[in-house]
């Protein structure tokens, strides 16, 4: 049980929250920017089920990232490292193949961080993890 509380807890309420944000922001804040960039590239915006399951599975990736990272750095050290690896990296390849809209890491690059922060605040509250 404690494997549980200590490590796949964190890990699960850290993914249900990067899922969350994921959703909120794509769905409610940029996703007419994702929409009208792929469509003046000429691409229909992958929304079937299988792509949000594939969220899910990245959300899953990402927690789990945040832990290890978090056994060995501080709160804010995980969250920057864990953004970096999760967030900034995927920006230069997807600006690279040009499917990055325009003007949408005005909104994207603070709120990954707040949601890369949150995750690592999770779970360092929830597992024990350095402070």
């Amino acid at each position: 049980m404690t494997i549980f509380k200590h490590t796949i807890g964190p890990v699960i309420l850290a993914s249900i929250w990067i899922s969350i944000s994921e959703f909120v922001r794509n769905e409610y804040l940029v996703k007419s920017k994702w929409l009208s960039h792929y469509e003046s590239l000429g691409m229909v915006f992958p929304s079937e089920p299988i792509n949000g399951a594939m969220w899910g599975i990245w959300s899953m990736m990402l927690a789990i990232l945040l832990y290890l990272l978090s056994r060995k750095f501080d709160l804010i050290q995980t969250a920057l490292i864990g953004w970096f690896a999760a967030f900034a990296m995927m920006w230069v390849v997807i600006g690279n193949l040009h499917v990055l809209p325009e003007g949408l890491l005005w909104i994207a690059i603070p709120l990954s961080f707040l949601e890369s922060f949150v995750a690592t605040w999770i779970i360092a509250k929830t597992s024990g993890a350095k402070d």
